[in-house]
This record gives structure tokens, sequence and C-alpha cells, in this order.
């Protein structure tokens, strides 16, 4: 790349630059350009790269899911963030909160003492963050119930975590294949085999057709 390339392409895509110490929890709602979806790890940012199908498609089948079996009390988020520290604020793919929990229109983070569960749907780009640094810093921040999702062969595989007390560290209850029976947080029946399922479609009224 040419001198000129290089100082365009800087140009165009800056990063901020972080203070002495690195950024804060309160930072992300300041900092100026930044991609949506952007975690703070440990005083640093981290930025989501683009979607895949399989996650896409995952998200939907939990979110839906989820909402249909959460009670009334409950209320299912997604893509947004939790204020864990200081130097933390990741994004789970998903958290059920109590709906007492959502202080309005401009909100922007819940509080880890309103997370009832937290999923994350592993990425190929985070999966140390995914899979290790998150869960642990969720656990450390007591949030009680956590899902891991990864693929397998198209499909999702859920391994559901439950926070020890003793330990303040997650401990799995299970690994679920094609099935997702849960009694806690709440009774959930999930076929994770229809997350490439199309929906039934609703025939037309009675005295219309289908070009109407």
């Amino acid at each position: 790349m040419s001198a000129a390339a290089e100082d365009e392409w800087e140009g165009q895509y800056a990063y901020p630059t972080p203070p002495p110490g690195g950024w804060t929890a309160d930072d992300l709602d300041r900092i100026p350009g930044l991609p949506p979806h952007t975690e703070l790890i440990d005083g640093g940012l981290f930025f989501m790269s683009p979607q895949t199908d399989f996650h896409m498609a995952t998200l939907r089948l939990l979110e839906n899911a989820l909402v249909d079996a959460a009670p009334d009390a409950l209320y299912v988020v997604r893509e947004m963030t939790t204020k864990l520290g200081r130097r933390d604020r990741p994004e789970p793919d998903l958290m059920v909160v109590p709906h007492s929990a959502r202080t309005g229109s401009s909100q922007t983070w819940y509080d880890p003492e309103d997370v009832i569960l937290a999923v994350e749907v592993v990425s190929e780009d985070s999966e140390e963050r995914d899979r290790e640094i998150k869960p642990r810093k969720y656990a450390s921040a007591r949030i009680r119930h956590f899902w891991r999702v990864e693929e397998n062969g198209g499909l999702p595989v859920v391994y559901v975590y439950e926070l020890d007390p003793a330990t303040n560290s997650y401990a799995i209850t299970g690994i679920h294949h094609d099935k997702l029976r849960l009694t806690v947080p709440f009774p959930i029946d999930i076929d994770l085999t229809a997350i490439n399922r199309r929906p039934p479609v609703a025939p037309p009224p009675e005295g219309t057709t289908s070009a109407e």
C-alpha cells in the first residue's frame, strides 16, 4: 500500500485514542463514531464482525422462544450491554431481565443484578471472549444463568450453566442437541432443529384468493 493510500485508509478508519488507563464503561456512550455493537472488555474496545446466517438464525430462534416462554414480569433483550464494572461493558446476544429494570427509550445498558439469563452465540472472531472471558466476568457479576451456543453441523448446541453461589463460578448443567428443555430460570422447550425451518404460511381468508 502506498503512503498516500495508507493515509487515506487511516483517515477513513481511524480508531479513537484511549485515555490513560483505558476506556471506562461510561465512555461507551460518549465516544463518537463507534460502530454498532461495540463492547468494552478490560478497558479495551471490541468491534463486532459482520453477522453470519447461522448467528442471525440462532438468535431469532432463541429470542422468539424466550419471548413466548418468559413470564409476563420478564423482558427479553437483544444485543444490549450490561455494565459489569468500571472497565467492562460486554454485549450478550440475549438477556432476560425484569420489566422493572427498563428505565426508558434512551436506555443503553442493564445492571448485572437485573440480568436473569445471558446468552452468547459463539462467533469465530470472538471464541475466546465468548467461551472464557465473558462467562468468567458474568459469573463474577453474579448473573445466575448463562447459555453458550455453538454450531455443530449447521445446528445450534446449547451449553447451559448455572451459578454456584459457593464458588461464584459457573457449573455446567447440560449440553443440549436438537432439543432444549429446561425448568429454570423458567420452563422452556425449544426445538433447536427448527433453526432452518420456514414458518407455515397462513391460508387466505375465506372468500379471497392468494393473488388478492
